[in-house]
C-alpha cells in the first residue's frame, strides 16, 4: 500500500510539474486563420513573476491585445508590426495570470514557436525558448492545413 501511495505522489508531482510551464494556447489552429491566443503564466518557484515578455514569430500578425485585467502591457513594434509583448504585474508563487491577443497565423507552416522570457522579482530569468522535452521548452501551436 505505501509503494501505491508513494507511485501516486510521483505521479501528480510529475503532471503537476508539466503543467506548470509557461504555455500558449490553443495548441492547434489553422494556417492562415485569426486566432485568439491564451498566454498562461505560473509561478512555480518561492519568488513572484514580475513580468512575461512574449516574442511574436515571424509570418504572426498581432491585430488586438486583450485591454488591461490589472497588469500593464507594452508592445514592441518594428515598423507597424507588432513584434513583442511584454506584460507586468506580479505573479505569487503558487499562482498564474493569464494573457491574451488576437493574432493572424501564417499561411504556410507546420507550427509556430512561441518564445516567452518570465522575468522574477529577484531578477532573474526563465526564459523558455527551448525544443519539446527540454526543461525550459517554448510553446508550440501546430498549424492545420486548410481544406481544399
Amino acid at each position: 500500500m505505501r509503494t501505491l501511495g508513494l507511485v501516486f505522489l510521483f505521479v501528480v508531482i510529475v503532471v503537476t510539474a508539466a503543467n506548470a510551464h509557461v504555455a500558449v494556447f490553443p495548441r492547434e489552429s489553422q494556417a492562415g486563420a485569426t486566432e485568439r491566443y491564451t498566454v498562461r503564466v505560473p509561478t512555480e518557484g518561492r519568488v513572484a513573476t514580475t513580468s512575461a515578455e512574449l516574442e511574436v514569430p515571424q509570418g504572426v500578425t498581432v491585430t488586438g491585445v486583450l485591454a488591461s485585467g490589472g497588469w500593464t502591457q507594452e508592445l514592441k513594434r518594428d515598423g507597424n508590426r507588432i513584434v513583442g509583448i511584454t506584460w507586468n504585474m506580479e505573479i505569487k508563487p503558487g499562482e498564474f495570470a493569464e494573457f491574451a491577443f488576437l493574432a493572424r497565423n501564417p499561411k504556410a507552416g507546420s507550427q509556430i514557436v512561441w518564445k516567452v522570457r518570465q522575468n522574477y522579482a529577484d531578477g532573474t530569468s526563465a526564459e523558455w525558448f527551448g525544443p519539446a522535452g527540454d526543461r525550459r521548452p517554448a510553446a508550440v501551436t501546430k498549424l492545420l492545413a486548410v481544406a481544399p
